[in-house]
């Protein structure tokens, strides 16, 4: 009898063990919000699980992951503080057991009648970090009609300090990125402030790559590293001098070759904070150009980076489209064909593709556009 006790501790613990380290493992948020309600089920062998936030502007609490078809309209409920079981949880910051919800007049049944689901019984924990409060966590219906124990209790207090730390861990990691995304747009609009002529240029190439991105199905990953290219694609034009950034006329021979320059000297730039691997080969090549006439290194085809492919058509469709004191911008559909003149030449056709179907769903608005929005 003592040994099967030891051996259901036992158990019970290497799943703690083993959720901690899967909840470790990423400091994505929703990665570690799908893995909390996964859990949730396995660790105390519940029917399922939900996971409320809370909201410190509104002091409430909100339905992250909500259940069945009706999912959407679960996460649109809100709980004030002390509103229900989940919100007493969050009033009082202690777990409670309440294996009989019909008995219990906390119990907040709106969740049930929009979602057709049954509620019977619910272990419910806060979730605190240095005494602020994230929000709640609840294992609904423990499984084969029988009732929450203390020792689920237990082990449900454990998993949710694990969470807690996971969460807010995940949280600080996404404001330093958040920063650092927000201080890389602040410099690049700083050097872009140089050319009076490009105003806004960095932020509709980047719109327009996040466009592409969607088209072409990147991943999260994917999507970051080109936002962040695209921000400082330009970058190395602060090298530049003020008499070529801001002449009010074509370019000379002598002028381009010296614009050429701004790859070589954003890679000198960028290449000096190491986690920046992946940005610094975008930003380096996207003047490259498909059949390998571009510059700097001429390389061509799939050697561009997929980063660098993209920029290149972006930038050049925001060039055609802005106007220019010496040129009025190309009509949107005349640049269209532009690109698709030049697909297989100058731009991966892949690309173009992407580009066009992304401008026909509306995702893309040109400088042009928007000025004639705004004008309406």
């Amino acid at each position: 009898m003592e040994n099967n006790f030891l051996l259901k501790e036992l158990e019970k613990h290497k799943k703690l063990l083993s959720v901690t380290l899967l909840l470790n493992s990423s400091l994505e948020p929703s990665y570690i919000y799908k893995k909390t309600i996964e859990a949730i089920t396995e660790i105390v062998n519940a029917e399922v699980g939900s996971l409320l936030l809370y909201d410190e502007e509104k002091d409430e609490l909100y339905f992250h992951v909500a259940l069945g078809e009706k999912g959407e309209i679960i996460k649109k409920i809100r709980l004030k503080i002390g509103e229900g079981i989940a919100g007493s949880v969050a009033k009082t910051r202690k777990s409670l057991i309440v294996n009989d919800v019909k008995k219990d007049p906390r119990f907040f049944s709106k969740a049930d009648e929009q979602s057709g689901f049954v509620t019977k019984s619910i272990l419910c924990s806060p979730l605190i970090y240095r005494d602020k409060l994230l929000g709640v966590i609840q294992a609904i219906n423990k499984k084969d009609d029988e009732n929450f124990s203390n020792e689920d209790l237990n082990l449900f207090e454990s998993f949710a300090n694990i969470v807690s730390i996971a969460l807010e861990n995940a949280k600080l990691y996404n404001k330093l990125k958040e920063t650092f995304f927000q201080t890389s747009f602040a410099l690049a609009e700083a050097v872009e402030k140089r050319d009076p002529y490009t105003g806004g240029h960095v932020r509709r190439v980047t719109e327009y790559c996040l466009a592409i991105a969607e088209e072409l199905g990147l991943n999260k990953e994917e999507k970051e590293n080109l936002e962040l290219s695209a921000i400082l694609h330009d970058i190395g034009k602060i090298g530049i001098d003020d008499a070529i950034l801001r002449k009010p006329a074509p370019l000379n021979e002598e002028e381009i070759e010296t614009m050429k320059k701004h790859p070589q000297i954003g890679l000198e730039i960028l290449k000096k904070v190491k986690h920046l691997s992946e940005i610094v080969v975008g930003t380096f090549s996207h003047h490259e150009k498909y059949d390998g006439t571009g510059y700097p290194l001429g390389l061509k085809g799939d050697e561009i980076p997929i980063i660098g492919r993209i920029i290149a058509v972006c930038d050049t469709f925001d060039a055609m489209t802005s106007n220019r004191p010496y040129r009025k911008g190309l009509d949107d559909n005349v640049a269209i064909e532009e690109l698709k003149k030049y697909a297989g030449i100058q731009f991966d056709p892949l690309i173009v593709d992407a580009f066009i179907k992304a401008f026909q769903r509306g995702k893309i608005i040109s400088q042009s556009k928007r000025e004639k929005i705004y004008e309406n």
